[in-house]
C-alpha cells in the first residue's frame, strides 16, 4: 500500500501516473474513485485508500459514475507474491472460471483448489469466484457506459449465461442494477468501442515505428496514430483498431467479433499487446539505478506484443539469423498463402494449415521449413497453455527463439535477448561510449550488467534496440 501522504498528493493533483495504482473511497458518499476523477476533491478525513477496486467494493463502496474506476489501468496489488497467483489471475481474467470449475483451474495450475483459495484470501481478501464475478461486473459496467449494446448482449459479453444471474450479481457487487446504470449514462455508439487507459508516459511514436517495420499487409494495418489487425481467440474471429488519444492517456478501440462471448478476453489481450498495464515510471526508475551513466533512456518505451503465442513462435522461427525485412517478407508470404481470406483481411495461418503444407513457397533452407512444420505439429497435438520452454525439445528451436516468443507472445517483462545481433551491436556501442567517457571524465563509469535490470530485462532489450 502506498503511503497516505503520497496518495493525498496524487489525488489532489489528479496525477495520471498513479491512475489505477490505488483507489479513493469517500466515506460521506459511499463512492470510490480514481486519482483522475474530475469531482471536487473531498476532505482528507473523509477518505480512505484501497490498493484495488475490489477491496473498495468489498468494504461497501460503489464505483463512481464520473471517473469510472472500471476504466483505470490495471495495477495488480498481488504482483511479486508468486507465479501461481499471477497466472491464476491471468487465466481468470481470460474466462477460466466461466469455462471450467475451480478444481479444474487449480489442477491446470498444479495446485489444490484449497491452496488456490488460500492464496486469494491471503493476498486479495476474497475467493477466486468472488474476484471473477467482480471483474465480470466491472467489464459489464464498461460496456453499459461506453456502448449501446442491449443489456442481454452485455450480459453475454461479460460471461453471464443468465440475465437473472447477471442482474443479481451486478446489483450485489456494484449496488446498482444494469438498467439503473444505463439510465444514468449516455451510451455513445452501437459499435463495441471502448477506451482503454494507461498510465503515462507512453512513447507511441516508438511503438508505431516498431510495428510498422514488421507490419504484415492484410493481417495488420497502421496509421500515424492507430494500429489494428485481424484476430482469433478461443475459436472465434474478428478484428480491432486501436487509436491513440494522447491527451486522454488512452486508446479508443473499435472491436468487431463474430461472437461477443469472447469480448472480455479479447480486450485483455489488446491491453497486453499494447502493454497498457505497465508502470513505466517505476520501470524506468529501476533501470536508471543499474544502467551506466552514459546510457540515455528512451522515455515511455513499451513492449509491443504479438497476438498469440503460436504466431509469436512462427515469427521467431522465420526471424532466425535474418534481417527484420527478410523475416517480414517470409511472414507475409506465409500469411498470403496459408492464411484464411475474408472481407476483413487475412487471418494468421492455423497450426493445421502449416503442418499440412510442404512450405515450398518459402525461399529459405529446407531445415527451417521442417522446423516450422514440426512446430505446427506440436501445437496441433498440445495447446498454448504449455510453457514455451518445452519447445527446446524440437529440432531447430533454440533459446533465442523461445525467448523472443515469450517476450512478445506472452509479454514476459524479464527477457534479455543477449544473443540477438541488434542487442550485441547496441552493447558494443554502449561499451565504446563508456570507454570514451572514462577518458574525459573523472567520474566512475559503470558498465552495463543486464542481470541487474531484472525483472525488467525485456524493457532493457527494447531500450538497446532503440539505441540503434
Amino acid at each position: 500500500m502506498l503511503d497516505n501522504q503520497v496518495c493525498q498528493k496524487a489525488r489532489l493533483s489528479r496525477d495520471a501516473r498513479f491512475d489505477g495504482k490505488f483507489f479513493i473511497a469517500v466515506k460521506t458518499t459511499g463512492i470510490y474513485c480514481r486519482t483522475v476523477c474530475p469531482a471536487h476533491p473531498p476532505k482528507e478525513e473523509n477518505v480512505e485508500y484501497f490498493t484495488s477496486a475490489l477491496l473498495a467494493a468489498q468494504s461497501g463502496y460503489r464505483p463512481c459514475l464520473r471517473c469510472r474506476p472500471d476504466s483505470a489501468p490495471n495495477s495488480p496489488a498481488w504482483k511479486g507474491v508468486g507465479a501461481t497467483l499471477e497466472r491464476a489471475i491471468k487465466l481468470i481474467d481470460q474466462g477460466a472460471l466461466q469455462q471450467s470449475s475451480l478444481p479444474e483451474l487449480a489442477s491446470r495450475l498444479g495446485v489444490s483448489d484449497r491452496y488456490l483459495r488460500k492464496l486469494f484470501n491471503q493476498y486479495l481478501g476474497v475467493s477466486p469466484k468472488t474476484y471473477a464475478l467482480y471483474q465480470q461486473c466491472l467489464f459489464a459496467k464498461k460496456l453499459l457506459h461506453q456502448t449501446s449494446l442491449p443489456i442481454t448482449e452485455v450480459a453475454l459479453a461479460s460471461g453471464f449465461d443468465s440475465i437473472r444471474r447477471f442482474n443479481d450479481c451486478f446489483k450485489e457487487q456494484l449496488k446498482l442494477t444494469p438498467t439503473q446504470m444505463r439510465k444514468q449514462t449516455k451510451a455513445v455508439s452501437s459499435k463495441v468501442v471502448l477506451q482503454l487507459f494507461y498510465r503515462p508516459p507512453f512513447n507511441w511514436q516508438k511503438m508505431q515505428q516498431f510495428l510498422s517495420a514488421r507490419l504484415i499487409e492484410g493481417l495488420e494495418w497502421i496509421t500515424p496514430n492507430s494500429y489494428g489487425r485481424t484476430i482469433t481467440l478461443q475459436g472465434k474471429t474478428g478484428q480491432f483498431t486501436a487509436t491513440h488519444l494522447e491527451d486522454k492517456h488512452c486508446f479508443e478501440v473499435e472491436i468487431q467479433l463474430d461472437e461477443l462471448k469472447v469480448l472480455k478476453p479479447v480486450v485483455n489481450n489488446i491491453r497486453r499487446v499494447l502493454d497498457l498495464d505497465a508502470d513505466l515510471v517505476q520501470i524506468e526508475h529501476d533501470l536508471s539505478q543499474v544502467l551506466p551513466n552514459t546510457f540515455e533512456l528512451t522515455t515511455g518505451l513499451r513492449l509491443p506484443g504479438i497476438w498469440g503465442l503460436f504466431e509469436a513462435g512462427i515469427r521467431a522461427i522465420l526471424g532466425q539469423q535474418v534481417s527484420v525485412q527478410a523475416a517480414k517478407n517470409l511472414v507475409s508470404q506465409l500469411v498470403l498463402t496459408l492464411g484464411e481470406k475474408t472481407s476483413n483481411g487475412r487471418y494468421f495461418p492455423t497450426p493445421e494449415a502449416i503442418a499440412s503444407s510442404e512450405l515450398a513457397f518459402l525461399k529459405m533452407p529446407n531445415a527451417r521449413r521442417q522446423t516450422l512444420i514440426r512446430f505446427a505439429q506440436y501445437f496441433c497435438e498440445t495447446s498454448e497453455s504449455e510453457p514455451p520452454d518445452e519447445w527446446l525439445k524440437l529440432k531447430g528451436i533454440g533459446p533465442w527463439t523461445v525467448a523472443y516468443a515469450k517476450m512478445r507472445g506472452q509479454s514476459d517483462p524479464d527477457i534479455f535477448l543477449g544473443s540477438d545481433l541488434g542487442v550485441i551491436k547496441a552493447l558494443k556501442a554502449q561499451s565504446a561510449a563508456g570507454e570514451a567517457s572514462s577518458e574525459t571524465s573523472s567520474q566512475p563509469i559503470h558498465t552495463l550488467s543486464p542481470d541487474l535490470a531484472s525483472p525488467w530485462r525485456s524493457y532493457l532489450t527494447f531500450q538497446l534496440w532503440s539505441q540503434l
